[in-house]
């Protein structure tokens, strides 16, 4: 919702204000009102398919890095942008982040909330030390406007009225919410790995720098439950690890959350053991301390590399040089392990979606059913964003 605001599509300042509150109805019944006005405008206002340009995208990619927002992103901002004709990739992503700075302590990259986050200044204050900076595009189109600088503003209510006041000129809390000027980190800690398993993304800002580098044998699973088990049976205590959880990206089983992976892994890493996550799947806000290689692609469902790994091969994952290799002629090997098949899933619903599986695109062109841009030659960019 952040990115959205950012992007301007909600009403200002609109994001983190709580159910059951006036306040949030008052900004239920605007946005209803604006809608209908747009529509009644629609020779004189953008569409909304219109407003997501170049420079929109942009801003979203940098709210996202300096905030420390969801790796999930970095599928839904490239399917987004896609939808939109334009071409955004990985490498842009972290072309950005090695230049924006992390202005945002909130979990897993700290102790704080969204709601610690808003209390601290929110969304009108990092849009607005972030134009202060010259981070963002403050010339665009927005659905209360042209200009991005409305989006400093938070929503009031007096005697009933809603309107708009300047927000926080200051962080109100350090510990959650700084300026450009003092940041936690001079870059948005998102990074490309690349080798013979792939390519992937990390999300270095919430792992040590100790923790970014490691050398470890795979211990390979099909399933994240299979993970689980045999850290409830003690089979992986006592050694440095690389978990290889793979059939896990779009075309294998929809692409679900590995929530479960972290808490694990990291109580392996608190005992002394070097450990590493590598994974065609999603993790999202999951990926906090221990390094982990996601949304590694091309996936194991459609004969990428992680099919060919075995446990005891060598893998290192390399934050800092952006590294995914592995110790092992992967190229004449049998791929072993599967997919999840339609039988795992009866009752479930998940068998609807056979469809979308079997046409989905890989994860660094955003998981999605739209064509890239460069696809067709008579609207691709002559290069990427960024």
């Amino acid at each position: 919702q952040l990115l959205m605001e950012v992007m301007g599509l909600p009403l200002p300042g609109s994001s983190f204000v709580n159910p059951d509150n006036p306040l949030r109805d008052a900004l239920t019944r605007e946005a209803a009102a604006v809608a209908v006005r747009r529509t009644q405008q629609h020779d004189a206002a953008p569409a909304l398919g219109e407003m997501v340009d170049e420079k929109v995208v942009l801003n979203a990619c940098v709210a996202l890095l300096a905030s420390g927002g969801s790796t999930n992103h970095t599928l839904h901002l490239v399917a987004i942008a896609r939808a939109a004709g334009i071409l955004l990739t990985w490498d842009d992503l972290a072309d950005l982040s090695a230049v924006v700075p992390l202005l945002a302590r909130v979990y897993p990259n700290g102790a704080a909330d969204v709601n610690h986050f808003h209390a601290a200044g929110g969304i009108g204050f990092l849009v607005s030390t972030l134009l202060d900076a010259g981070l963002l595009h403050e010339d665009v189109e927005t659905i209360v406007g042209h200009g991005l600088r409305r989006y400093t503003e938070e929503p009031v209510l007096i005697d009933g009225e809603l309107s708009w006041r300047p927000g926080p000129a200051e962080s109100l809390d350090l510990d959650v919410l700084r300026p450009a000027t003092d940041p936690f980190s001079a870059d948005g800690g998102l990074k490309v790995l690349r080798g013979p398993l792939g390519t992937g993304v990390v999300k270095t800002s919430a792992v040590a720098v100790e923790h970014r580098t490691v050398t470890a044998p795979a211990r390979v699973f099909d399933d994240q439950q299979d993970f689980l088990r045999a850290f409830a049976d003690g089979e992986l205590d006592g050694q440095d690890l690389v978990a290889v959880i793979r059939y896990q990206g779009p075309a294998a089983n929809g692409m679900p959350e590995l929530h479960k992976l972290t808490p694990a892994l990291g109580v392996l890493q608190d005992r002394g053991q070097r450990v590493a996550i590598v994974t065609d799947g999603r993790m999202s806000g999951a990926s906090g301390k221990v390094p982990a290689a996601i949304h590694v692609t091309p996936e194991a469902a459609v004969g990428g590399p992680l099919a060919r790994v075995r446990d005891g091969d060598v893998i290192t994952l390399d934050a800092g040089a952006g590294v995914l290799h592995v110790e092992a002629d992967l190229a004449h090997r049998e791929p072993t392990g599967a997919a999840p098949s339609g039988a795992a899933w009866a009752g479930t619903g998940r068998e609807l979606f056979a469809a979308f599986r079997a046409t989905v695109g890989p994860a660094d062109e955003g998981a999605s059913v739209f064509p890239s841009p460069a696809a067709d030659p008579t609207t691709a960019p002559e290069a990427p964003l960024v």
